[in-house]
C-alpha cells in the first residue's frame, strides 16, 4: 500500500483501522505517513492515525520505538485528544523501553495527575501503572505520584472522586511490588466512606482481595 492511498483510507469514517494497522505493521515504511496524519487539518485523518499508532502500540509496540521521543511530543499537545493517545501508547511501549528513555521523562509524563483535567489526569494514572507494571523499579515512584490523587485539585469535588476511584485501581495492580503498602492502605481505606458509590465499591473491593483475601 501506498502513503497518499493510506491517507485517503484514514479520511473515510468507516475504515476498518484495524486492518490498516496491520498493513502498517507489515509495511512499516508507512509509519512516516501515520505520523505526518496527525498533522492533518482532517480531522478522521488526525484521529485515525492516533487509533493507528495506539493499535499498534498494543500488538507491536516495538515497531514504534524508534520514534518515541516524537511520541513524548504528543504530551504536550494542545489538542486532548492527540495527548491522550501520547499517554497511552507511551504506556504502551515501557515494556520494549531497553533505552530507558520513558524513565527520563517519567516525571513530566506524571504532570497531570495533580490536575486539573481529569480525563487526562485518568488516562496518566492508568498508564504509569502500565509503565511501573513494565518497569518495576520505577513502581515506587509512580506510586508516590498517583497517591497525589488525594489532593489534587480538579474542576470539582466529583472529579477528585472520580481520579481516586482510578487511583485505586491502579495502586491495586502495583500494591504487591510497591514499598508503599501501608500509604496505599490508608488511602484506600479512607475511599471506603467515598460519596461516590463507584469509587467506594472498589475501595470495598481492593480491601477484600488484597487485605482479607477474599473475592476478586
Amino acid at each position: 500500500m501506498r502513503g497518499q492511498l493510506l491517507l485517503r483510507k484514514l479520511a473515510r469514517k468507516d475504515v476498518d483501522k484495524q486492518k490498516l494497522a496491520a498493513a502498517v505493521v507489515k509495511q512499516p515504511a508507512l509509519l512516516s505517513e501515520i505520523f505526518a496524519g496527525l498533522s492533518s487539518d482532517v480531522a478522521t485523518v488526525k484521529y485515525g492515525s492516533v487509533k493507528i499508532l495506539r493499535i499498534i502500540s498494543e500488538s507491536d509496540p516495538g515497531i514504534l520505538y524508534p520514534k518515541i521521543s516524537f511520541l513524548f511530543d504528543l504530551l504536550d499537545s494542545g489538542n486532548q485528544i492527540l495527548k491522550w493517545g501520547g499517554i497511552i501508547i507511551i504506556a504502551n511501549l515501557a515494556s520494549v523501553d531497553s533505552k530507558r528513555k520513558i524513565d527520563k521523562i517519567l516525571a513530566r509524563y506524571m504532570e497531570p495527575i495533580c490536575g486539573p483535567e481529569l480525563i487526562t489526569a485518568g488516562n496518566v494514572i492508568g498508564g504509569a501503572a502500565k509503565i511501573a507494571l513494565a518497569k518495576p523499579k520505577l513502581t515506587d515512584r509512580v506510586v508516590d505520584e498517583i497517591l497525589k490523587v488525594e489532593k489534587a485539585r480538579y474542576q470539582t469535588a466529583e472529579c477528585r472522586n472520580v481520579a481516586l476511584g482510578h487511583a485505586i485501581e491502579a495502586l491495586g495492580r502495583l500494591f504487591q511490588q510497591s514499598k508503599r503498602q501501608e500509604r496505599i492502605l490508608k488511602l484506600v481505606k479512607k475511599q471506603l466512606r467515598n460519596p461516590r458509590n463507584a469509587t467506594r465499591k472498589k475501595a470495598e473491593k481492593f480491601v477484600r482481595k488484597l487485605v482479607n483475601g477474599r473475592g476478586r
